[in-house]
Parts: C-alpha cells; structure tokens; sequence
C-alpha cells in the first residue's frame, strides 16, 4: 500500500520538463542502439576471421549497455531517492511478471544468452531442426538466417528447454562432412588417398587444420566420411560441393562404382 502511494506521489510530481527529458532519453537509446548495430555490422561485413565473430558478438553486449544506461537515467529523473527506485522497481517488476510472464522469460534468458554465449552472431546453430546462421541477437529472440535464406526469429525462452548446436562457438572452425557410397570391390587405401588429395587441393579448405577420411563397411557397401575445415564458416556449404563434384570426378577416373544407400534388394528385403 505505501509501495502504491510513493509511486502514484512520484507520477504526479513529474513536469512537463521531465517528461521531455524521459522521452530524449528513451529516443536516444532507441537511436544508439539501432545506430551502432549497423554500423558493427558493416564494420564485421570488412573483415574476416576472428575479428568479425569478436565484432559481431559484442552488438549484444553493447545494446545491454546502452539500456541499462538508459534505465539508469530514466530512475535519475523519477525516482532520485534509493527508497523511490526501490518502490517503483518493485512494483514494476510485479505487474510485468504477472502480464507478460512468457516475454520476461524470453528477455531474461536473452540476458543469459549474452552471459554464457550460447550462441552469438556469426555462429551457425541448430535449433529444433532449424540450421543457420545468427544474424541478430534481440531482447527477446534470436534472428538466424537459413542455408535457404530463410529468416527464423527464435525465442532465447528455448534456452531454457531445447538443446543447442554450435557448429563453430564464436570460431571460424567449422567441420564440413562430404560423403560418398561405393560398390565394396575397390582398393580402399587408393580410394582414401584420392579423396586426401582431392581436399588437400580445394580453395576452400583452411590448411592448418586436420583432413580426416573415414571408411565404415556397411550391407550395402562402403560409405567414405571426408572431414575438413573450410577458411570461412560461410564458405561451407561451396566447400562441400567442390569436394563433392571433385571427389566423384576423382573416382569414376579410377573406375569406382557407386552405390546407394538403403536399396532394395530383388528378394525384397530392405538394407540400410
């Protein structure tokens, strides 16, 4: 009750003048933000590496800033006393948990995302069978751009209850995997050497990193695993294409046949 009283005293105590302070105050930080979100990002679009993940993931950091700068001045202005910022955050904090429990959850994991570092933009994630890249960290969502250019807006709330992919966590380090489905009588150590050689030539690939070829003996066949590393998490879906058009070139050269995996047998039984 003397919660409400001070916070209805403070109300009618705010000037006109006040009022003009408040709205400069919130314009500002809506502008600054806004402002230099683009900019960072025109800034990350110039580089590459390291430096535009680092650059990309202080945006968040920075936005986070700019508010609570704001909510600081904003306090200054209507409640000067610790006991009137105490009042009003109380009460705030009470409505808004009541009414918009489900958006305070999102905005509070929001915070725990830029914290922890889940994810930040530059990363390639996997939400929920949703794969991209995150463009924008928001307040209450994440914006992720898919391999089809599709934009997915994700609520930071799925922190909280779905697990998480980072393909690079904040690196330029992303594993790329090119398989491929052969008939089993081939020499397999001839086959592993080529597809070696046919990474090892690719512009993509970053060359400090490990070539790994994989070979698992299935009913069907043999599947060969290649594992690299392109130079750009964004250059990895061309990296696997030129391994993948390079690599079948490579053995139809050697007379390899391929194979498919799960065919159906003449007798009817299935293969996986």
């Amino acid at each position: 009750m003397q919660d409400s009283e001070t916070i209805v005293r403070l109300l009618e105590s705010i000037t006109a003048s006040a009022l003009i302070v408040l709205a400069l105050i919130v314009g500002g930080a809506i502008v600054l933000s806004m402002a230099s979100r683009k900019l960072l990002v025109w800034l990350a679009d110039k580089l590459h590496g390291q430096r535009r993940l680092y650059l990309l993931a202080s945006i968040p950091l920075l936005r986070l800033l700019i508010i609570a700068v704001a909510l600081v001045l904003i306090l200054q202005q209507i409640a000067p006393t610790s006991q009137n910022i105490l009042a009003v955050l109380g009460a705030a904090g009470l409505a808004i948990g009541f009414a918009l429990k489900d958006y305070v959850s999102s905005i509070i994991a929001g915070i725990v995302a830029v914290n922890e570092m889940p994810y930040r933009p530059g990363d390639w994630i996997d939400i929920n069978d949703t794969y991209g890249e995150v463009k924008h960290i928001g307040m209450r969502t994440i914006e992720i751009v898919t391999p089809d250019d599709t934009v997915v807006f994700i609520p930071h709330a799925k922190l909280w209850t779905e697990l998480i992919a980072n393909a690079n966590d904040g690196s330029t380090n992303l594993q790329c995997v090119a398989d491929f489905y052969l008939q089993p009588d081939h020499d397999a150590t001839q086959v592993k050497d080529r597809l070696y050689d046919v990474v090892l030539a690719s512009a993509y690939l970053q060359l400090d990193k490990p070539i790994v070829v994989i070979l698992q003996e299935k009913p069907w066949g043999s599947h060969y695993r290649v594992k690299a590393y392109p130079i750009d998490p964004r250059q990895q879906f061309q990296f696997v294409s030129d391994l993948n058009v390079r690599g079948k070139a490579t053995l139809r050269r050697l007379g390899v046949r391929f194979a498919a995996a799960g065919l159906q047998p003449r007798d009817g039984s299935e293969t996986t």
